[in-house]
């Protein structure tokens, strides 16, 4: 019989998902794994197969625990200045997307799986923010238009965090995304 696994493999995966999203897949070594996880490198081979096992299980992890919540919080904003502040929220009590932005960037090109699930979850935070404008512009319908808005609104929204990323403050995201959020209020879709 095998000696008991000596963690907690939930709590590594959502650790690890906390690593790539700091430092990327390629930014990360094996090494920095096992020192910010304390997690032994057989153990992590074992469980994992490899540093892309344990990234897939990662991002796995962010897109059902950090990413969907998110898009359901977006869903569920009464206007589309709230569903934008909520898709740009970064606390801990509101998980942001930094893991997906990274996969989207750095290994979605190159990796069709993970290329999938950026995918996925684009469309779904488009199909979130469509709700919103659409609720907010009576009469609207889901028309190409709105389609091609809503995929720009995503863009907007990944650019922002990508600015936040890169040192901008929260109130310059705040004031971009409130610009971007009056401009639609005040105009027909």
């Amino acid at each position: 019989m095998g000696r008991p696994r000596g963690f907690d493999e939930d709590q590594v995966v959502q650790a690890a998902a906390e690593v790539f999203a700091d430092r990327g897949y390629d930014g990360t070594s094996v090494d920095d794994l096992v020192a910010a996880l304390g997690v032994h490198r057989n153990s992590l081979y074992k469980t994992f197969g490899s540093k892309r096992g344990l990234y897939m299980a990662a991002l796995h992890w962010h897109v059902e625990h950090q990413v969907r919540p998110l898009v359901m919080a977006v869903s569920a904003a009464g206007d589309i200045t709230e569903a934008l502040h909520r898709a740009l929220a970064t606390d801990a009590a509101k998980p942001g997307i930094d893991l997906l932005l990274r996969a989207a960037v750095e290994r979605a090109p190159i990796d069709p799986e993970v290329a999938e699930v950026v995918t996925w979850c684009l469309q779904e935070l488009d199909e979130a923010l469509g709700r919103v404008l659409i609720a907010g512009h009576p009469g609207a319908d889901e028309t190409a238009r709105v389609a091609a808005l809503t995929t720009a609104l995503t863009a907007t929204v990944l650019g922002l965090r990508l600015r936040a990323r890169a040192g901008a403050s929260d109130t310059q995201t705040i004031e971009a995304s409130g610009a971007v959020a009056d401009r639609l209020s005040r105009h027909e879709i």
